[in-house]
């Protein structure tokens, strides 16, 4: 299990959690190291441009949310630098990034449960 791992199942289970994540296919709006809160979601809630703590095909990662099929329960993720991960279902998004860096992230006031 990987550290997101770790981190996602603290989520799931209503955790708030920071942490700092390592890559960078997510700057510049997270950069490697960055300080992050990520806070339970209520994945229906969830819109193009959030960026969530989700598993897409196996794999955990901290991206964002490039489009959604609330219809069908699901969102596509894909990085900040126009790679598509794929989609996933709701299940599977495990939380939103509230903060980088100290700074509130907009768009996320009522998505948590």
């Amino acid at each position: 299990m990987g550290a997101l791992d770790a981190v996602a199942a603290r989520v799931a289970a209503g955790a708030t959690v920071e942490f700092r994540p390592r890559g960078g296919s997510m700057v510049p709006l997270v950069r490697s190291g960055d300080l992050v809160t990520v806070a339970p979601v209520v994945a229906a809630r969830v819109e193009p441009g959030d960026i969530v703590l989700v598993r897409v095909a196996g794999t955990t990662y901290l991206h964002l949310v490039s489009a959604v099929d609330h219809e069908r329960q699901r969102v596509q993720i894909s990085n900040n630098r126009g790679r598509v991960n794929g989609w996933t279902g709701h299940a599977r998004v495990y939380g939103i990034c509230v903060a980088v860096g100290g700074r509130p992230r907009p768009r996320t006031a009522g998505k948590s449960p």
